[in-house]
């Protein structure tokens, strides 16, 4: 019997999942949670082979999925983790599977794609929607445009409007090293300008 917890912050989502997992012989959800932190009491509590991931968790919870998975990996006799998501962004994508995802499928997953990625995840095989796997594959394929997550996440503050040293503070880097990863950015990516650099790859679909 493959155990799974189910995170989500959307009721509706979790009862859905639950209420199609409910048809499945041998598999059992055992525990759902609504943030990052009861998804990892969760794991912590009942065991499971596989944690059925959401990436956002809404306004509410500053910790995301990703912030989850890592912890949940971190434990002692890990369970897999299988991200479920809206987002297939570069950003997210990077963000998981540096966390130790060993799945990314897309909400808009048919059924049986989904009930098929958390059995290969049980068995500990990786589970990647077609899309997520291309993009992945492209990012391998030409890498002089693709940002380290370190380059990501600066990009991600600059978007959302914070100046050079509020990014600084928010990461705890200098200013210097600040100014640093944007011009390896703007270099990568063919631009000289922040408000280009964060067009530009949300053009590319690194950013949301």
């Amino acid at each position: 019997m493959i155990r799974i917890v189910v995170a989500d912050d959307h009721p509706i989502v979790r009862a859905g999942l639950i209420a199609l997992f409910g048809l499945e012989d041998d598999i059992e959800v055992v525990a759902e949670a609504a943030t990052p932190d009861e998804a990892v009491a969760a794991t912590v509590h009942k065991n499971p082979d596989v944690v059925l991931m959401d990436l956002q968790f809404g306004a509410r919870s500053r910790a995301t999925g990703a912030d989850a998975t890592r912890r949940i990996r971190a434990l002692d006799a890990a369970p897999y983790v299988l991200v479920l998501t809206n987002y297939d962004s570069d950003a997210d994508i990077l963000g998981a599977v540096e966390a130790g995802a060993s799945g990314y499928l897309l909400k808009d997953a048919p059924p049986h794609e989904l009930i098929a990625a958390v059995r290969a995840a049980a068995a500990g095989e990786s589970a990647l929607a077609p899309v997520i796997a291309s993009r992945l594959l492209s990012r391998m394929r030409a890498p002089q445009a693709s940002l380290s997550s370190r380059e990501i996440e600066v990009l991600e503050l600059v978007a959302s409007g914070r100046s050079n040293t509020e990014v600084a503070g928010d990461l705890f880097v200098s200013e210097t090293t600040v100014k640093s990863h944007l011009a390896h950015i703007f270099t990568k990516l063919g631009v000289s300008s922040r408000t280009a650099a964060v067009s530009a790859a949300r053009t590319r679909g690194i950013l949301r």
